[in-house]
């Protein structure tokens, strides 16, 4: 008899952010359908995704709130900013329910903004994981650096998306 291969498991990383690319599908902005989950010891604290405050309607249903932005460099890119982002809903669903997230990995779609890199290094979360890179990370790697937050970026491609520009 003929041994079979062995299945081949995914890596920790590879499990979670997976997971967080399924929690991204209850998005309710299309133009960033983006997931989070928060895990220590293997074990998951917290999720979050992109979506408006709760009882405020969704982009789904009332459109995009569209906010120029002007970076460092002079370029500009187009933000809705109807949405709390994933990042920022699980940290807000941790302290909801009184999870402490200290010691603790994020992981994400593409690098987290500058605001949600000030609350991850507020909230404890040592590591952060992005599947993609972000066009305005600039701030947050330094952050991340002088804060000493561990930034694993899997995938050096920047992440788009419609009407950026």
């Amino acid at each position: 008899m003929k041994k079979s291969k062995k299945d081949s498991r995914p890596t920790w990383d590879e499990y979670f952010m997976s997971l967080a690319d399924v929690v991204g599908q209850r998005g309710t902005c299309d133009r960033g359908k983006s997931g989070c989950v928060i895990m220590k010891d293997k074990r998951i604290l917290t999720t979050g995704y992109v979506g408006a405050p709760m009882g405020l309607p969704h982009c789904d249903e009332a459109g995009h709130e569209m906010h120029k932005v002007t970076h460092e460099d002079g370029t500009e890119s187009m933000h809705c900013i109807r949405t709390v982002h994933a990042e920022q809903n699980a940290i807000v669903q941790a302290a909801r329910i009184g999870i402490s997230l200290e010691g603790s990995t994020l992981y994400c779609k593409m690098t987290p903004c500058y605001v949600c890199a000030k609350l991850i290094i507020n909230s404890g979360i040592v590591r952060v994981v992005a599947s993609k890179d972000y066009h305005a990370a600039k701030q947050t790697k330094r952050v991340f650096k002088q804060a000493k937050i561990k930034l694993e970026i899997l995938n050096k491609e920047v992440e788009t998306y419609a009407n950026m520009k």
